[in-house]
This record gives C-alpha cells, structure tokens and sequence, in this order.
C-alpha cells in the first residue's frame, strides 16, 4: 500500500465521513483506525503501536505542534481575560453605534485578516475574537464570520512577502538548484498566484453584491432571524467601567509583540535582515514568545484599571483552557491522521503523479499542478507539507523555461492553499472555525461552494496561464469570470426566490 492511491485513503474517508455524520471527531478517529490498519498490515498489534507511537504520540511530541498548542492555550486564556474585563462587551457596544451596515461589517472584517498577514493561526483567532461583536450585531452568521477569516488567512499570508508561510516556503526552495534565493522565488510567484488573489476579489464582491448561496445561504437566514449560530454560549461580561481600549490595547500589544517574538527567533537582533529573519524565523516559537508576554501585559493593564479582580482574573487561565479544548482535541487528531498518510507515503504517490503529466502535458502543467496541489493538501490537511513535496518536483521540470517555472511554482502555492481551505482536517480551517466559535463541520460545508468557486476561475487561469505566460492578462481575466459567476449566481438565485 506504500506509495499508492491507497496513501490517501484514511483521510479521505474520514473528510467523507466528516461531511455526511457531522460527527468530527469520530470521523477523524475512524481515518486514523483505518490507516493504522494499513500501516500495520492488517495486524492488531503493530496497528495499535502505529496510531499510538507515530501517530498520537508523534503529534504531540512534535516541537512545532507543541509549540502551536501552547499558542492556542494562551490566546485562549487571553480572549477569556479579556471577555471578563467587559472588553469584548464594551467593543460590542461601540461597533453597534459605528458600523451600520452588514457590508460595513464585512469588508471591516475583511480588512482586519489582510492587515493580520504574519501568521495564520494568528489571524485566524485575533480576527475571530476581534469582530464577533461587530458581526454579531448585525446579524451575520459565525459561519460567514468563520469564511471571512479563513478566506484573509491562509490565502493572504501565501502572498505576503513577510509572514510565517514565505518563511516555509522559502525554505523549501532555499536549497534548490534555481539560481535565486527562496525569497525571491516567493516574491516572484505571487502575481501567479490566482486562487489567493482571486480570493481577494471573491469576498469583496460577494460581501458588495450582498447575497449568498449553497449551505451559506440557510446559515444567513438563520442569522438574520437571531439564529447566528454559536458553537456555545459566550459569556461577555457588560461591565460599566470596561472601555473599548480594554480589546483593543491587548489586541494590539498581542500584535506587536508576536511580530517581534518571530524577528527575534528569526535573528533580526543578532544582525540578519528583516526579511532574512521572517525567512529563517520559527512561528511555533515566535508566537507563543510574543503571545506569553503580551498576556502578562494584558493581565497587569486590565487589573491597574480595575475593571477585573485577581481572583477573577486567575479564574481565566482555565476558561481560557477549557475554550479551547475542542480546537485542540480536532487539531491533535487532524495530526495524528497526516502521520499515518505520510507512513503510508502519500508524497512518493503524488511525486510519480507529476512526473508522469510532464512528459505529455507540459504546456497545461502548471493547471495539472493546481489540481494535484489541491487534492494532495486536500486529503491530508497540509498546504506546507504539499508545496514541500511538489516544488522539488516541479522546479526541474521547468528548469528551461523561466516564466513557465513562476506559474508552475505559484499553481503548486495556490493548489496547496485552496485544498487547505477546504479541508475538513487543515488546521487553518480548524482555527477558523476556533476564531469564529461555530460547529467545524459546518463551516466546512458552508465554506466548500465559496472556495470551489474561486478555485473553478482559478483553474482557468492556470489552462490560460500556460500558453499565455502573462499575469496581468490572466489575472484580468480571472477577476472579471469571478465577479461574472456571482452575478449569473444571484440572478439565478433572484429567479427561484
């Protein structure tokens, strides 16, 4: 089963399963069973040792997740401390008074995950607590919140210059045979990198146009009738004292000191450049670093203002805990399957997928490239683990052809970045749906039309992209088929209202 179709199996079930029980946890178990299984031939004994020692245990162990776990245990704790003080109330009410519309309220959101752009995780959970209240009151559901912060994470750090994923990838290319550095290469693929761009004009438009299909739709109605769809009650306290500054200056301090945690781990203080230090930086490190003094920050200013008592305050260090919970239950599972995908060698599959497309497809490579992109980081979760696996294999392709090199290294990017937003068992999707407080699965399945959409014009763009060999022309066209779908689809969707 090394090696073959059979690789991809397990998550793909459990992304299956997922999607029709609505049961996320057991369906990630049941993917982690069946590739257990797989790993150890069939056999109890070595099975149990698979999923134990290489999959649970190999998650947990892992430096970078325990890094990221302690990250999302702190933030945590920091949203409760801040929720305690009557700041996530006292922004409520000021949003109410200053954000007058469901659009305004979008594109505020929207505007505050692009401005958010060092880190995923990051963006996914600061916007999330952030903008609840402004959704909130204006009656958008926690599962458009929840598409909104996904659609300004992943995709907008993977065009980023200074953020923890041009880090990943130029370290990926650091090392190859191009005859630039891996952060120029970066640089140099973003304008080809349509699915994150066209991501861009997809939510600025569909939150214009003020209309919504597929699942998203009903979640809307439900909303707009007082059903927002919580994944549990939140608890904002409405203290009298508390201003808006008791959200915003954590928030901003949060801010300020992760960006300076990941130049720190990254050298910038010991002589490299700034953006040398984001490209050798490690995000599992520098966030928690940042994340830990800016609650000591935060827990000393709310206290000196008195809007929180110490007990109160040290009460949150479990609230905080126990939020977040369910986000590190699904994340320790959603690893624990990407261990057993690669013990069953997911990438030698997917490497001989490419190399056997470029002998008879070269000029529509880089659109076969998006695809195998997306269904690789589908099916496991992991856009850094796909573009870690595909751009070794796509740079000697290319090697002979400059510009055909950015396109196809961008479709791989932007494949790596589509399947990660959509997949049930990506951590990004995981923390947006953290971020945003709504049930997983539904987030998921209100999300998938959205970004398949975008994916769809995405793909066009690659088939055109291949002969063409010109972003502007390809990113026109691609812009303009997006905002055309959204029209014919609310036109549709007027006539059968």
């Amino acid at each position: 089963m090394y090696g073959t179709f059979w690789a991809l199996v397990p998550p793909i079930l459990a992304i299956v399963l997922a999607l029709l029980t609505k049961e996320t946890y057991v369906s990630l178990f049941v993917g982690i069973l069946v590739g257990s299984l797989f790993v150890g031939g069939f056999q109890p004994v070595p099975a149990l040792d698979a999923m134990l020692n290489d999959g649970f245990i190999g998650a947990i162990a892992d430096g970078w997740n325990a890094g990221i776990f302690m990250f999302l245990v702190l933030l945590g704790i920091m949203v409760a401390l801040i929720n305690s003080a009557g700041g996530s109330a006292a922004f409520g009410r000021w949003a109410a008074g200053h954000v007058h519309s469901r659009v305004g309220a979008l594109l505020a959101t929207f505007l505050l995950g692009v401005l958010i752009f060092i880190d995923d995780y990051f963006n996914c959970l600061t916007v999330g607590s952030v903008m609840r209240p402004v959704t909130d009151s204006q009656r958008i559901s926690r599962a458009k919140l929840a598409f909104i912060i996904d659609a300004t994470a992943a995709p907008i750090c993977m065009i980023a210059p200074v953020s923890s994923w041009a880090a990943a990838v130029s370290a990926t290319a650091q090392d190859l045979n191009t005859g630039i550095s891996g952060i120029q290469l970066f640089i140099r693929a973003i304008p080809y990198n349509f699915y994150s761009l066209l991501t861009i004009v997809f939510v600025i438009a569909i939150s214009i146009l003020g209309f919504d299909y597929g699942p998203m739709a009903a979640a809307e109605l439900r909303a707009r009738q007082g059903e927002l769809g919580a994944l549990s009650a939140e608890e904002d306290e409405n203290n009298p004292r508390a201003s808006i500054w008791d959200m915003l200056i954590p928030v901003i301090v949060l801010i300020i000191f992760c960006i300076l945690g990941m130049m720190y781990v990254g050298g910038f203080w010991s002589g490299a450049s700034l953006i040398d230090s984001f490209a050798d930086t490690d995000a599992s490190v520098g966030l928690p670093w940042g994340c830990i003094i800016a609650l000591l920050i935060t827990y000393v200013y709310l206290l000196c203002r008195r809007v929180i008592s110490f007990k109160e305050a040290s009460e949150c260090v479990t609230k905080g805990f126990v939020a977040m919970v369910p986000s590190l239950l699904i994340l320790t599972f959603a690893l624990t399957l990407k261990n057993m995908t690669g013990l069953l060698g997911a990438d030698v599959y997917v490497a001989g997928l490419v190399e056997g497309a470029a002998d008879s497809l070269f000029a529509l490579l880089p659109a076969v490239i998006f695809l195998v992109a997306l269904g690789l980081a589908f099916a496991s979760g992991t856009s850094w683990g796909t573009f870690g696996i595909l751009i070794p294999i796509v740079l000697p392709v290319f090697e002979h052809n400059p510009e055909l090199l950015m396109i196809g290294i961008s479709a791989c990017l932007a494949g790596a970045v589509c399947g990660d937003h959509i997949s049930p068992i990506s951590d990004t999707t995981i923390m947006a749906s953290a971020g945003a407080n709504v049930n997983h699965v539904e987030h998921v399945s209100t999300q998938l039309p959205y970004a398949l959409t975008v994916a769809g014009v995405s793909f066009v763009c690659y088939l055109l992209a291949g002969f063409v060999q010109n972003w502007a022309i390809c990113l026109g066209v691609g812009a303009v088929l997006t905002v055309a779908v959204l029209l014919v689809l609310r036109a549709r969707s007027a006539r059968t209202a």
